[in-house]
Order: C-alpha cells, then structure tokens, then sequence
C-alpha cells in the first residue's frame, strides 16, 4: 500500500493538478491518504509528485496511524477499537468506507520541521520509498 501526503498548500495550483489532488482526497495541506498500488493511481500520483509526498507504508506504521488519527464516519470523536485487524483488513482489500473510517487523515505538520520541499534526496517530495513511515511517524 502507498501513503500519500499533500505537502505544498493549496495557492496556485494549476486547475487539472488541483482536480487529480481532491480525487485522490488531498484536499489541504497535510492530509494523507493510503492508497493500493495499482496503475491507475500511480499515473495520478505521478501527475502530482511535485505536490506531495508518498512511499510504501509498513503495517506497523499503518496500525498506529489509524489509531492516532483515524476517525469514524459520523461520529468524529468516536475512538477506533482494535486499530490491528483494521490495518489487515485494509491490506487484505477492503475499502476505508466498508470499515466505517474517514478515507483519509488530518496530520500535523512535520515535529522539527521539514527540510526542503525539493524532491526526495534533498528534501520530502515525490517518491520517499521507505522514508515516508519516518515523516508519518512525525507527523502524528
């Protein structure tokens, strides 16, 4: 699975860039999606690699995110029971809405800031393969 974050803000955004971010329910700054990998999101994240940051994501890193930051449908303040067998679940195929869970997450920004906004080597965008579980991991 890929972990998708929306780190550039939401000023001068061309319009067809802007369109693939909220398909992909990026609509503000620091919000992350978990995403499969399958061609068809991987084209629209190619499309938007200026804009974000994503990578593969662990289970463990998985687990933690949805129960810090996870939220029910309908009921925002409601925690999440058993935030495991949700992540095998989610790994397994089931889609966040068939779980009861908000598709995405609000995040906070980076704890002790992020470095650059240039890509991966330099800085956070684009492709972070194993790194995005440390920036989540910050984030929370």
């Amino acid at each position: 699975m890929i972990a998708i974050i929306r780190i550039h803000g939401m000023i001068k955004v061309r319009f067809n860039i802007d369109e693939t971010l909220s398909r992909l329910r990026l609509r503000r700054k620091y919000c992350c999606v978990v995403v499969n990998d399958v061609p068809e999101t991987t084209g629209m994240i190619t499309k938007v690699k200026d804009f974000v940051a994503y990578g593969n994501i662990t289970e463990e890193t998985l687990v933690k995110l949805i129960k810090e930051r996870a939220e029910k449908i309908g009921d925002k303040k409601a925690k999440i029971e058993n935030p495991e067998k949700i992540a095998k679940e989610l790994i397994a195929g089931k889609s966040f809405e068939e779980l009861g869970i908000k598709p995405f997450f609000r995040l906070h920004p980076a704890r002790g800031g992020i470095n650059s906004k240039k890509h991966y080597p330099k800085g956070v965008l684009g492709n972070n393969k194993e790194g995005i579980n440390k920036l989540i991991e910050r984030m929370l």
